[in-house]
């Protein structure tokens, strides 16, 4: 496990390095304390010495008190050191997820990566810290006690050796059995967070359907599930608990029993027996912080592997050693297109042919599960094709970098969500230079300003966390414009304007013809009316190309447009 994190304690190596001895420094003085004790039952007491006592227990307070002092200052540079590397290995962890492909974050899950991101790097930090104080203390206080226990007294010390060996066993017994539960208990936290981020992403759904008593059910169940696990882990632990205290007793009495004896007979003085009896306590306590340490360290260890995962993970989409770094126009090629998604059988995209030319503006429609949103995912390399190529600027996308390709590209997806700042900071992600003139005359394009100029702070107006504090078409309009300051080369809209009133509708669409000349502009659609006036339609139908053409040649070859479009004809008759 440390062998792992070496790279992430790196930046804390000083307080690594001081922690543990301050540490040792502690440890030593709390084990020389025990023999100026006995010193002066021995010595002072029973020599009725009395300036021998006084001058022996100001070292003994001068020694807790360094001890103290060392002991405090450890746990506090030792605290840095821990969750700083916590903090570096999340960190870490979170710049690589941002080189995920949806492939990998797919096959990863969200949830998972949120308690990777959480309890997981926590358990690292815990252990971290512990592994430069409780872990170097326990070993350093038993070696030392048990040196000053046979310097005491070597017969008596013996007991020792029959003790340890038991305890010892014992430990490696329960750890070898806690280890997979353990791992078992982070998989559960992952179906805890998955079913948590999910109920309460949809809490207004739920609510609206009165559906409480069914959602409380499904994270009672994980949720159980997740607590009988870590009962079964905890009661391991705790078996262990009793052998130890067992264990400790049946030392003490052995100690009394034999300690006793030599007392009675001259051989050990009565100071010598407490102090071997507090190094019984010393030794035993280290034993107990031993197997503390290692029960966390098990834990902590199959956190670190589950962290260390996400950082070796290499994203699926990787950019060639000479990427091609401009985008020559917004023409786009698929040629004999085929994907299925990771775990899947069966193609989700089968033989796509298609030849859009830049400046075009391209509908795309078809019934739900038809992929068409699959599609369109494939131009900025949300995921990779399986088979053929999709061309942009006549080049393969697999040959651009990335940050050029996807510059190009203003992409507004189907679940496209704002961000918690300010509307002006929100707009900022298409340009982070964009002046306010630019950034209104975008919001005019998208048909956004018309509400954001009513604000009173404008474009400094509060965007809460995912943009609730905006209706659904307000949202929609607003990423558009964002999409827009862009100024890509192509904008693809999955579905953004499904929210907007058929007035504002129509406008966009005005704007998108009139405005973005040279934009290749791709329109995913449910409303035959948002695409009727496209210079291209595509007609999607079971991951194939149904059709393409014009509104009036798709009614007149198109069956799948044709029914689509009769359907919201009488459903607009009806209304």
């Amino acid at each position: 496990m440390f062998r792992k994190l070496a790279p992430y304690i790196k930046k804390y190596k000083i307080y690594a390095i001081l922690s543990p001895i301050m540490m040792i420094l502690e440890v030593a003085s709390d084990i020389v304390i025990p023999v100026l004790m006995a010193k002066i039952v021995d010595v002072g007491i029973a020599g009725a010495d009395g300036q021998y006592v006084i001058r022996m227990g100001l070292i003994m307070i001068a020694l807790a008190l360094f001890g103290g002092v060392m002991g405090t200052w450890s746990s506090h540079i030792g605290a840095m050191a821990g969750f700083g590397t916590a903090a570096e290995i999340r960190k870490a962890a979170y710049a690589s997820i941002q080189q995920y492909s949806f492939a990998n974050i797919d096959k990863l899950s969200a949830p998972s990566l949120i308690t990777r991101l959480t309890t997981d790097a926590e358990q690292v930090g815990q252990v971290t810290m512990m592994s430069l104080r409780m872990a170097i203390r326990a070993p350093f206080l038993m070696i030392f006690a048990l040196i000053m226990a046979l310097y005491i007294n070597g017969r008596l010390a013996l007991i020792f050796f029959g003790a340890i060996p038991a305890l010892a066993l014992a430990l490696v017994v329960i750890l070898r059995k806690a280890m997979p539960l353990f791992q078992l208990m982070q998989e559960k936290i992952d179906r805890v967070n998955a079913v948590v981020q999910e109920q309460l992403a949809g809490i207004r759904v739920i609510k609206s359907f009165n559906r409480q008593k069914e959602s409380e059910d499904a994270f009672m169940e994980r949720n159980k599930d997740l607590r009988d696990t870590a009962i079964r882990a905890i009661n391991l632990i705790v078996a262990f608990m009793p052998v130890m205290f067992l264990v400790v007793y049946i030392c003490i009495i052995f100690v009394l029993w034999f300690g006793g004896k030599m007392v009675m007979a001259g051989t050990m003085g009565s100071g010598d027996l407490i102090a071997f009896i507090t190094y019984i306590s010393q030794i035993m306590m280290a034993l107990m912080m031993l197997s503390m340490y290692f029960m966390m360290y098990t834990r902590a260890s199959a956190s670190t592997n589950r962290l260390i995962e996400v950082i070796h993970t290499k994203s699926e989409i990787q950019e060639p050693d000479n990427p091609v770094q401009e985008v020559r126009d917004g023409s786009i090629v698929f040629e004999n297109v085929s994907f299925k998604y990771p775990g899947y059988r069966e193609n989700i995209l089968k033989n796509i042919h298609l030849t859009l030319q830049a400046g075009e503006v391209i509908g795309i429609i078809g019934s739900t599960g038809s992929s068409k949103s699959t599609l369109v995912q494939m131009i900025p390399r949300l995921y990779d094709v399986d088979e053929g190529s999709v061309k942009v600027g006549g080049v393969d996308v697999r040959n651009y970098s990335l940050a050029a390709l996807r510059e190009a590209i203003g992409f507004v997806l189907q679940n496209n969500t704002l961000v918690s700042g300010t509307i002006r900071s929100n707009m900022q992600w298409g340009d982070e230079q964009v002046t306010d003139e630019k950034i209104i005359e975008a919001l005019r394009q998208a048909q956004a300003w018309e509400f954001v100029s009513q604000y009173e702070d404008g474009l400094d107006h509060r965007v809460e966390q995912g943009g609730n504090n905006f209706s659904g078409g307000q949202k929609q309009r607003l990423t558009i414009a964002r999409a827009l300051i862009k100024q890509p080369k192509i904008l693809i809209l999955d579905d953004s304007t499904s929210a907007v009133d058929m007035t504002t509708d129509a406008k966009l669409r005005q704007t998108f013809c009139a405005e973005l000349k040279g934009v290749t502009t791709i329109i995913i659609a449910q409303r035959v009316a948002s695409i009727r006036d496209a210079d291209q339609i595509i007609v999607m139908e079971e991951g194939r190309v149904d059709a393409k053409g014009t509104h009036g040649e798709l009614l007149e070859k198109s069956e799948v447009y044709r029914e689509i479009f009769d359907s919201q004809q009488k459903g607009l008759a009806v209304s």
